[in-house]
């Protein structure tokens, strides 16, 4: 990002933090921390969705 005439230094870092939150860089980090097995990936994944239809439900 090239910063406009008369942009502070706030209004950049809020630009730069939205953005990559919208393209979900952090997130992806945070998954790629750690090595996690195919099959404990899948277990993961259940026990998510389990948790969203209990939710979903009250």
């Amino acid at each position: 990002m090239i910063a406009q005439p008369g942009e502070s230094a706030d209004a950049l870092i809020r630009k730069f933090n939205k953005k990559v939150q919208a393209e979900g860089i952090l997130t992806e980090i945070k998954k790629r921390e750690h090595y996690l097995k195919p099959s404990l990936r899948k277990q993961q994944k259940i026990q998510m969705a389990r948790k969203k239809y209990i939710r979903s439900k009250y």
